[in-house]
Formats: structure tokens, sequence, C-alpha cells
């Protein structure tokens, strides 16, 4: 017995389109690559510091931090994205190179340029990220939340315990977040 998918053709030739628009980094060495990931994660906090500037005090109070910055696109009912960032441990300085992907599903058609800056509040959170990496099923949708909170974590979006993230649009900080199959991973390439 055959089991037809509705739209698979579709589905199978968006994600052919969505593998092969991926950018190249095989021209790239581990050197090189490690060294653009530094530059732009730098980039991402000066970013983030101007649009909130209580995020410096978060991140240096942290047990640390991970800084990502991913590119997804939607077509007809298939989406996707893939980044790549570091996690960095705030007491040794050691940094761990890591990647992300993204699976959605639904009507749309899009480009999407964004980065994340995810805060750990404590070492177990930041070692089980780094460690276990981070997976969001279904879809999960998270909203700023102000009152009762620090100063230093305003415009942050709690996501566990102690896990706070921020998430930069070319418009500046989003206010909520939606996440759909997305999966956090450590880079074997690249530690």
């Amino acid at each position: 017995m055959t089991t037809h998918v509705p739209g698979g053709r579709w589905l199978a030739a968006a994600i052919v389109c969505l593998m092969a628009w991926q950018p190249a980094h095989a021209a790239k060495s581990p050197d090189e690559e490690r060294a653009e990931i530094r530059e732009t994660s730098a980039k991402v906090l000066e970013r983030l510091y101007k649009i909130e500037p209580g995020a410096r005090e978060a991140i240096a109070e942290a047990a640390g931090y991970a800084v990502f910055s991913n590119f997804g696109t939607k077509i007809l009912v298939v989406g996707g994205g893939a980044g790549k960032g570091l996690a960095v441990d705030r007491k040794t300085g050691a940094a761990t190179f890591m990647k992300m992907v993204e699976l959605q599903t639904g009507l749309g058609f899009g480009v999407k340029k964004f980065q994340l800056v995810w805060v750990f509040a404590t070492k177990s959170a930041l070692d089980g990220f780094v460690d276990s990496g981070w997976e969001f099923g279904g879809q999960v949708t998270a909203a700023a939340q102000y009152e009762g909170e620090g100063a230093a974590t305003q415009g942050a979006l709690s996501v566990s315990p102690g896990v706070w993230l921020y998430q930069l649009t070319e418009d500046g900080l989003a206010l909520e977040l939606t996440v759909k199959g997305t999966k956090y991973y450590r880079d074997d390439d690249l530690n």
C-alpha cells in the first residue's frame, strides 16, 4: 500500500531548493569559518547593546551566552533555515562553535535573516545547551515579560528557567519569538 502525501512533489522541490540555496561554506577553511563566526558574533552583540543597553549587564552577570546568525526561507508550504554561532563560558572564556537548523510548515513565501543571543544564568543551563543541544518541537511562542523581571533582562524572552533569549531582526529587537522545529547542536567540524 502506498501513501500519497498531498503536495508531496511541491514539498520535495521546495526542500531541494532550500538545500541548494544555503550558503556554501566548503571554500573556507575551519580557521576562516571560526574567525568569521567570532566576528559576526561580536557585531551582533554590539548591535544588541545599542538596541537594549541592559543586555550588556545581563551577559556580564551570566554563566555564559551564545550568539547565532540565522538565515531562513519559506516557499509555499515548507520552509527552513540554518545558522551558525558560538556559545561562550563567561568564567573560562571557552567557546564552542554550534549550528542551528529549522523546519517550518504552513503556507507562505519569504526570506528572513535574524540573530539570536542566548543568555544562560547558570553553568548547568549553558552546559546542557552545549553538550546536549536544544530542540524546540512543534511550535513554541514566547513573549517578552517585563513585569517582575530585572532591568538587565528587559527585552529578552524567557524560554526556560534561567535561560533568556534576545531575537534581533532587521527592524530591531523582536518582542515575540516563534520557534518551529528548531534544533541547536555542536558543530563537530569547527570544535
